[in-house]
């Protein structure tokens, strides 16, 4: 294993190409002893497996309104008494997308919580915690620091890993542009 695991914070775990890079990083994590809380898709809570998701901290995702779930994270994270940590698959899926979920730097930012980016890599067979930060107001900043942790982390299947980008850079990136025109027009 690489890195340390933190004492809290968001753990962006990537790239999420297989189930067996989620359930690898949580048994490490109660390897050392951390239970963190982990956001599930809703609809693997029905039934049986509900109690169990639970039971491993699972946080139930409704995927139709993922927005309703961050304000009783924060509220969690502020009011929890014990360290509050969160795992997170950013790309939302295990096939290709065009862009990752913001939901980590949301949470970053109106928690003050750090942002640790973990990862399975299986043609080195290695995994753990990289880079430790806060979320800043430079959404294209931030995300530069993940594209280049995760550029050479592959996941389980290659093929269906998702670019770390934000549909967030694109606005900044035309708000920017914008400004430029005005100021030199």
């Amino acid at each position: 294993m690489v890195g340390d695991l933190p004492k809290e914070g968001i753990l962006v775990g990537a790239p999420h190409t297989s189930n067996w890079d989620f359930v690898t990083m949580l048994l490490v994590m109660w390897h050392h002893g951390a239970h963190p809380r982990v956001l599930v898709k809703a609809e693997l809570f029905r039934g049986p497996l509900g109690w169990l998701l639970r039971r491993m901290g699972g946080v139930p995702l409704d995927r139709s309104n993922a927005s309703e779930v961050i304000p009783g994270l924060v509220a969690e994270a502020r009011s929890s008494g014990e360290p509050f940590r969160l795992v997170i698959a950013a790309e939302g899926t295990r096939s290709r997308g065009t862009y990752w979920k913001s939901g980590f730097r949301r949470l970053s930012l109106q928690t003050g919580l750090p942002i640790t980016l973990a990862f399975f890599d299986p043609p080195t067979r290695t995994m753990g915690f990289g880079p430790t930060f806060h979320a800043s107001d430079d959404v294209v900043a931030d995300m530069d620091l993940v594209r280049s942790f995760y550029a050479d982390k592959p996941g389980i299947k290659p093929a269906d890993a998702t670019v770390p980008r934000l549909r967030e850079e694109d606005a900044q990136s035309s708000s920017e542009a914008g400004e430029t025109g005005q100021s030199s027009g």
